[in-house]
């Protein structure tokens, strides 16, 4: 369901990609969308963009008096080597940053209405047997024959959510988004290095590939936040993932024949650890089992537009090579 009253949102940390799906479609829409980040910077026509440094309050705080909704994305990102420093970061960046928002909140005049803060499917457990909901999964952390950095992620999970909950924000409603993998075609994206690695040949089952994958099209995640700033029936964790999660190897299949490449070299699990060392990331991002399910969504009615891989797949793979051509006309026009 659309937003359909303009509004103002503030959106921390939201200069990555999905704080660019999120602004870019509100901004469309003609809200007023107020991004907080470290480095400011010029962003879409509509979109405000203020300095903060995640930590202590400033200027910026005045941003969320008056809002209408904060969506917090602040975070230091995943996609690194774990050493003890980068997980500290990873942290400090999460748990820091939603202290600092919701002092803000708390000191508002006119707090808003709802706060929607980034959490992950991570804090569920490495399974295969059965889905995770939010009545019924397993919280992870205590899994055996898993490697003992992958409880470090969900003990920063927990943590994250934890801080939120403690906020003293009695007239904001509050909301973790347990996000899967948002799927865009902009570069830089996790679809963007899915599909690279497909026509590259490397688009095989990792470690077998039972390990099952949780998503969601960035069309059906703008319009899940949609429907959490609007319902003020819906607070606490939800699950903000298509409700078709899949083995590794499947999706990697439908992704295959979207790419045209027949080939997808399978690739064991220290082959993955290399891999990922090569490309500065951590080989949990690939092993580990996250079988996620919308129940609090769907219970609210929620329809996704795209909820099975196949369609997903098959409109991100167009539209990728629709903006590759645009970009390679403007280029063309340029030199010219």
């Amino acid at each position: 369901m659309p937003i359909v009253s303009s509004m103002k949102i503030v959106i921390p940390g939201g200069t990555g990609q999905v704080g660019g799906i999120l602004r870019r479609a509100w901004s469309a829409r003609g809200h007023e969308v107020v991004v907080l980040s470290r480095h400011p910077e010029q962003l879409e026509e509509g979109v405000r963009h203020l300095a903060w440094d995640g930590r202590t309050l400033g200027p910026w705080a005045a941003e969320i008096d008056g809002a209408d909704a904060v969506v917090n994305l602040a975070g230091r990102t995943v996609s690194c080597r774990y050493t003890d420093a980068n997980l500290k970061q990873m942290m400090d960046s999460r748990v820091e940053s939603t202290r600092v928002v919701g002092e803000a909140i708390a000191r508002a005049g006119a707090p808003p209405r709802a706060w929607l803060q980034m959490s992950t499917a991570t804090v569920y457990a490495h399974r295969f047997d059965a889905p995770n909901d939010e009545a019924t999964g397993i919280i992870g952390g205590d899994e055996p024959d898993v490697p003992a950095h992958w409880e470090f992620s969900t003990r920063i999970a927990k943590a994250w959510e934890a801080e939120q909950a403690a906020a003293e924000a009695p007239e904001t409603r509050k909301v973790a988004l347990r996000s899967a993998m948002v799927m865009s075609p902009d570069r830089g994206g996790v679809f963007d290095v899915l599909l690279t690695m497909t026509r590259l040949g490397l688009g095989g089952p990792v470690a077998g590939g039972d390990q099952f994958v949780s998503w969601i099209h960035e069309h059906d995640f703008v319009r899940a936040c949609d429907l959490l700033i609007e319902r003020d029936d819906i607070s606490g964790p939800v699950n903000v993932a298509a409700p078709g999660p899949l083995p590794q190897r499947d999706l990697m299949r439908v992704l295959r024949k979207e790419a045209g490449m027949p080939i997808g070299l399978p690739a064991t699990a220290w082959m993955a650890e290399i891999g990922a060392w090569a490309m500065r990331s951590d080989a949990e991002l690939l092993l580990k089992s996250r079988r996620v399910v919308p129940g609090r969504l769907l219970e609210a009615g929620f329809e996704f537009e795209l909820p099975e891989w196949e369609a997903a797949a098959h409109d991100l793979v167009v539209r990728r090579r629709v903006n590759r051509s645009h970009r390679a006309s403007t280029r063309s026009r340029m030199g010219g």
